[in-house]
């Protein structure tokens, strides 16, 4: 794909050569008010620390809106907004565009300056996706649509979003003796429907806080390589997935390793499978059972196993007739799908 013509440069962040090499300043410090072992809040301190300081942060309502703005309080170290729930996409263009207007009329200085707008799965899956597919269409501007995702709306109680995973007992789907499973859908693949249906948008990627370099380095390119660009976080929730705290990295390794949450990127429209989803795919390394990230989570506690075993298949179903493996969900053939009653 050709250069795109961006009104201003962007930043070229090196890419970091291990945790020693990471940056030590920060940028998201303490006095937030997560829970234990939220790996949101480690998303949001890895993310604006591979950004650095001249970065513009830019919040969806969300539980990582709630939490870290306690009156007349926060733990942004660098400029931060508040958006409304469905206009990250919105948030994140228009602050770009201003930028490249006060810039053009010498009211500020003429710098490349980083524009991050995060969202949550609600944010970003649900009302706000329309928004970030607008956004992404415009590749003039420079900036990155962050979506974090606990897979429930965990700002208001833990309902169910458009990311939610397959039989999950949230407070919108409790398991119950009329209806053993209320809420029978797949997840959305968000990425992959970003990446393949917005071509002038030059980098997509999924990324996991349990691979800190990893996440920072995918901040670090998408950032640098201009346009609108995206990525999606799978973060475990301890309140949400009902897990004692100290899982979280544990269950985000799981996530990979188990095949559920398959870490790629869309690089000018190559994909790139990376890390322990690349060694998965080149059969270096060995996919997980599902089991064991599933058993980890009182969310799924009420599962039998036969629907451990239909979890099973259909992640079995992304490896092995997909497409493209955990990515893009085309097949030759239509297969019937038969969940457990």
């Amino acid at each position: 794909m050709d250069a795109v013509e961006t009104a201003l440069p962007t930043q070229q962040l090196e890419q970091i050569k291990g945790v020693k090499k990471a940056p030590l300043e920060e940028y998201f410090t303490s006095g937030h008010r997560t829970c234990q072992g939220c790996e949101s809040a480690l998303v949001m301190k890895l993310m604006v620390k591979a950004a650095g300081p001249r970065t513009i942060v830019l919040g969806s309502t969300g539980c990582m809106y709630v939490a870290n703005t306690t009156y007349y309080s926060t733990s942004w170290v660098v400029p931060w907004m508040h958006t409304q729930l469905g206009s990250s996409g919105s948030a994140g263009l228009g602050t770009a565009a201003a930028l490249r207007v006060l810039m053009r009329k010498g009211k500020i200085k003429e710098e490349p300056i980083n524009v991050i707008a995060f969202c949550g799965d609600g944010g970003g899956a649900d009302m706000g996706l329309s928004a970030i597919s607008a956004a992404l269409t415009h590749p003039q501007y420079n900036f990155l649509i962050l979506l974090y995702d606990n897979e429930s709306y965990a700002n208001t109680d833990i309902q169910l979003s458009g990311l939610t995973p397959y039989g999950a007992h949230t407070t919108f789907s409790p398991p119950g003796k009329m209806k053993r499973l209320l809420h029978t859908r797949w997840k959305k693949n968000v990425a992959g429907m970003l990446a393949a249906g917005h071509p002038e948008c030059r980098y997509v990627a999924t990324v996991c806080a349990s691979y800190a370099v990893d996440f920072m380095n995918r901040v670090r390119k998408a950032l640098s390589i201009g346009g609108p660009t995206f990525i999606h976080s799978l973060d475990p929730c301890p309140k949400g997935w009902d897990y004692d705290p100290m899982l979280s990295h544990e269950l985000g390794e799981l996530a990979v390793e188990t095949g559920v949450w398959p870490l790629y990127e869309v690089e000018n429209g190559v994909l790139k499978l990376y890390g322990r989803t690349k060694a998965i795919a080149e059969k270096r390394a060995r996919r997980k059972p599902v089991r064991e990230y599933l058993i980890r989570q009182g969310r799924f506690a009420h599962f039998t196993d036969d629907d451990i075993d239909y979890f099973q298949a259909k992640v079995d179903e992304m490896w092995e007739k997909w497409l493209i493996p955990g990515v893009i969900p085309f097949r030759k053939e239509l297969e019937q799908d038969r969940p457990p009653v």
